[in-house]
């Protein structure tokens, strides 16, 4: 397939590797800093420009992978190429480039990226949506040249997905960075923490996250929250956020059997 990427962030980065790799021809990147769009055009053989008149129409899609709030107004300059136009947002609904085009899809690679680090495509969910059958099945296709995990997502549903992956990694990562700053300040190495937020991460590849659940919460040791809260009383803002995520553990539910 013959492709134009709109962007040259983290997920275009990705995606247009991996869509080289799998045979498909990038003609051009875009980017209004022509130096990234220069970067990527580079490893993926295609020709940077950083206008969108410079856009040459003979293609068979536009991916457009950039900030949200900037597809309607890139959406709107493609359209009159009469080309079928995807974006790669969890966040906004199809409806955005259906005000433009009616040959319009969503290809949404639910993963995180930087562009510093390497990605197997292959493992990565592909979710797709278009608002015609002949371009699901095109896109159907692109997304199995490069990933073994393709679902048919409607916009609804990726609101949700996208809500939920912002609670799975996005918040957990915030996470992380206070208990990297509550080691520090103690002169602790955060290396001695990320056994544990490796083997925590491992256990829900198999098991549902309610069923592995640990900690003083879910045992409801009033006791031990409350020692954690006094240490938290010079830290700004940190003992509210330890309580309200401990009072929604014990509220979860049963916990899982023989936690110590």
């Amino acid at each position: 397939m013959r492709i134009t990427l709109i962007g040259s962030g983290n997920v275009a980065t990705h995606l247009g590797a991996a869509l080289k790799n799998a045979g498909h021809y990038i003609l051009q990147v875009y980017s209004p800093n022509y130096q990234n769009a220069a970067l990527l055009a580079y490893h993926v053989k295609a020709e940077a420009i950083n206008n969108l008149q410079q856009i040459i129409p003979d293609i068979d899609l536009f991916i457009i992978s950039i900030k949200d709030d900037a597809i309607d107004d890139v959406a709107q300059a493609l359209a009159p190429h009469q080309k079928p136009i995807v974006h790669t947002s969890g966040a906004t609904p199809m409806q955005t480039l259906l005000k433009y085009t009616e040959h319009a899809g969503v290809f949404y690679p639910l993963q995180t990226f930087s562009k510093t680090k390497e990605v197997d495509f292959r493992q990565v969910p592909m979710c797709i949506e278009a608002a015609y059958e002949y371009l699901n099945f095109d896109l159907k296709q692109l997304a199995q040249s490069i990933s073994n995990n393709v679902y048919q997502v409607s916009s609804d549903q990726r609101k949700i997905l996208h809500l939920a992956a912002v609670f799975a990694c996005n918040f957990p990562n915030y996470l992380y960075s206070i208990a990297q700053q509550l080691l520090q300040k103690h002169d602790l190495d955060f290396n001695l923490i990320r056994p544990l937020i490796t083997e925590t991460a491992e256990k829900v590849q198999s098991k549902l996250p309610n069923k592995v659940q640990t900690g003083p919460a879910v045992r409801n040791d009033q006791k031990t929250m409350a020692a954690h809260i006094e240490l938290l009383k010079e830290e700004q803002g940190l003992g509210q956020i330890y309580h309200i995520l401990s009072q929604a553990i014990i509220k979860m539910g049963e916990g899982p059997l023989g936690v110590k």
